[in-house]
């Protein structure tokens, strides 16, 4: 059975949950307002390889369901034209998530986003992000918590490049797992399909790839 929190999360996220076999285009206002970092995500889905839910802004409905019986084989490259922002990019890519993260010991501390030395990224967030320093001070990892809803968190990492292959991306990842999963939420995990090395930090904090699948339009 399917977490609870999850499909909370999914409901709420995308406008609909569950679906039936097949594609379906549903209407969500969420889609024509600004997300977690003030910037918008017109068009977002979540496939299970059985049935898939992809959630637009309600006056692009007709639009996204007529390029999908028309051209589903093109849908996702054409998904921008349809929803109106053909300057946007496409993300597609595992859709992972975790109510058991990998049992790593705790590496990051959590600090409030606008210290002193942190990357642009992390200062997006408007709560704690987890982080790494070197004893003398600098920035070495980091993971922020997108809070899309009450019932589902996305989590980010990023390492840079002098501190990589030291393990601290994955345990930053099930670190921020256990916080999500104590606030009563479920943390998911998204990355490009061709990020090798995203994939490889998720299957080792304990998110497997279950063969669901995330895309949607994403600004530049």
């Amino acid at each position: 059975m399917l977490d609870r929190r999850l499909h909370l999360h999914l409901a709420t996220w995308l406008g609909q949950w569950p679906a039936g076999p097949g594609l379906h285009v549903v209407a969500s206002q969420r889609r024509a307002e600004p997300a977690w970092d003030g910037r918008l995500r017109p068009a977002l889905a979540v496939d299970t390889g059985q049935s898939a839910v992809l959630s637009v802004a309600p006056d692009r409905v007709e639009a996204v369901r007529a390029l999908a019986r028309r051209t589903p084989a093109r849908l996702l490259a054409a998904l921008p034209e349809a929803v109106g922002l053909p300057e946007f990019c496409v993300h597609d890519g595992p859709f992972r998530w975790s109510v058991a993260p990998a049992p790593l010991p705790d590496v990051g501390e959590w600090t409030d986003p606008t210290a002193p030395g942190l990357p642009p990224w992390l200062r997006l967030f408007d709560r704690p992000v987890l982080v790494v320093r070197a004893p003398d001070g600098a920035y070495l990892a980091g993971a922020g918590i997108k809070r899309h809803d009450a019932h589902g968190r996305e989590l980010a990492v990023g390492t840079v490049p002098a501190a990589q292959g030291r393990g601290l991306a994955r345990r930053l990842v099930a670190q921020a797992a256990r916080r999500v999963l104590d606030e009563g939420a479920v943390p998911t995990y998204l990355h490009e399909r061709d990020n090798h090395a995203s994939a490889r930090v998720a299957e080792a904090a304990g998110f497997p790839d279950r063969g669901w699948r995330a895309y949607g339009v994403y600004p530049r």
